[in-house]
């Protein structure tokens, strides 16, 4: 494996000035180091080291959806991004509703090598929400699912949704829900509101996330089974987990940047880079999201990362696909909504994008960048800005809203297991990746 020195970072968990000497995939020296013959050695003075992130909502869309994705191209814009493991979400062709399909999706990740891919199961055979798909047999299989999800869908059924979450009980697995009570969104374009009026698009109420989140924290109350709430859009969403925690209900939520950072004010110009599931929101609603973040309500960030081919997004709004790229782009838009707004240190940065996405997907208990923790960290450039371009995305897509926008911060290094796959903010190419 390659042996790196990482000289001078200043460590996100403690903001101390540290050198790190990574080798045969771990850290195995912090503090004042001396450079050794052969060290390859990272200049990070002025630069914030991380754990690695970790994201719980990723579409890599292999296998069928190649046109948009490939667990490769993914696999790369996440290594952009700073991340070093991504959930990936089942709504494939075919979807990932048996053991074969995710040890598939697993085995491309590994291919790869940018990143961990952990793929995610169905809840319903074919993300139809009729028929239980085969959790236990996923999670006991070598892709050892423990997150399962018709994301893109809802569980609507409620009997449906409870013996899932029983199901997943039994293998300390975690049903995340897509909040969306699909009777009240027919035809749904943008959030009920204002904008969507003057712009006479169908409106996506509120109510309909709400209803849902509602129903499944009291279902994860009776199972005792643990639920986590996807891309939580709306600020009676927030009161609603809010509740659900303070009697202990075993649920957890994410929020993605797009719904920190922008609001339905961006769709006035039916550019359908904006058209999002569940939709932008109001600034109400993002003020809400932001302080629930700060306060633990809202546990990680997630990015819903969501490539399309460039077709599914030039067309009128109402017939748009609905989704944004977002991996590449996501440290630099949470500074940018959470650091300096004041609302998140950097510490709470590596909390809600690194450590605690790692516990509620169940993996190797996360820590602080130090001797004996394995080499998995990326490196940002906290002082850096962009105007973001299409040469900037490195996966398959651009369906970026950021385009054109100036964003701080940038990912200077990523690494994997001790090997890099960032460097000077350039995701290297597989011959590049040093995995000796």
């Amino acid at each position: 494996m390659t042996e790196l020195l990482i000289r001078g970072a200043e460590r996100a968990s403690d903001g101390r000035r540290t050198d790190l000497r990574v080798r045969d995939g771990r850290i195995v020296e912090d503090g004042p180091l001396a450079a050794a013959p052969g060290d390859r050695v990272i200049d990070a003075d002025g630069l914030i080291a991380f754990t690695g992130f970790v994201d719980l909502h990723t579409h890599l869309r292999e296998p069928g959806g190649e046109g948009a994705e490939t667990v490769l191209t993914g696999s790369r814009a996440a290594a952009a991004g700073g991340y070093t493991t991504v959930h990936a979400m089942p709504n494939t062709d075919p979807v990932a509703d048996t053991a074969g399909v995710v040890e598939q999706v697993a085995a491309l990740g590994r291919a790869a090598g940018y990143v961990e891919v952990r793929p995610i199961g169905a809840v319903s055979k074919g993300r139809e929400g009729r028929e239980l798909a085969e959790l236990v047999t996923m999670a006991r299989s070598r892709a050892a699912v423990r997150i399962f999800s018709d994301d893109g869908s809802c569980v609507a059924d409620p009997l449906l949704m409870r013996r899932a979450l029983e199901y997943a009980r039994i293998v300390d697995g975690v049903i995340a829900q897509h909040a969306e009570e699909p009777r009240l969104t027919r035809g749904a374009q943008l959030h009920e509101g204002a904008v969507a009026a003057e712009l006479g698009l169908a409106g996506w109420p509120a109510v309909a996330e709400e209803a849902i989140i509602a129903r499944d924290v009291l279902l994860a109350a009776e199972t005792g089974a643990r639920l986590h709430v996807c891309h939580v859009s709306t600020a009676g969403s927030v009161e609603l987990i809010r509740w659900a925690k303070g009697r202990g209900i075993r649920v957890t939520a994410e929020v993605t940047p797009h719904h920190l950072f922008l609001t339905d004010e961006a769709a006035r110009g039916y550019d359908a880079r904006f058209k999002v599931n569940p939709p932008l929101r109001t600034a109400e609603d993002v003020a809400v999201l932001r302080a629930a973040l700060a306060d633990g309500t809202l546990d990680v960030v997630a990015t819903d990362h969501a490539p399309h081919p460039a077709e599914a997004k030039r067309s009128e709004w109402q017939s748009a696909a609905n989704g944004m790229v977002g991996l590449e782009t996501a440290v630099s838009v949470v500074q940018a909504a959470m650091v300096e707004t004041g609302l998140l240190g950097w510490a709470d940065v590596e909390r809600v994008m690194s450590s605690r996405p790692a516990e509620i997907g169940a993996l190797a208990a996360p820590g602080p960048l130090a001797a004996g923790r394995p080499a998995d960290l990326t490196l940002v450039d906290p002082a850096a800005r962009r105007v973001l371009a299409a040469g900037d995305l490195a996966g398959r897509s651009t369906n970026s809203p950021y385009l054109g926008m100036s964003l701080p911060g940038r990912v200077v290094a990523t690494v994997f297991r001790g090997t890099p796959t960032v460097l000077d903010g350039r995701v290297l190419e597989p011959g590049e990746l040093d995995r000796r």
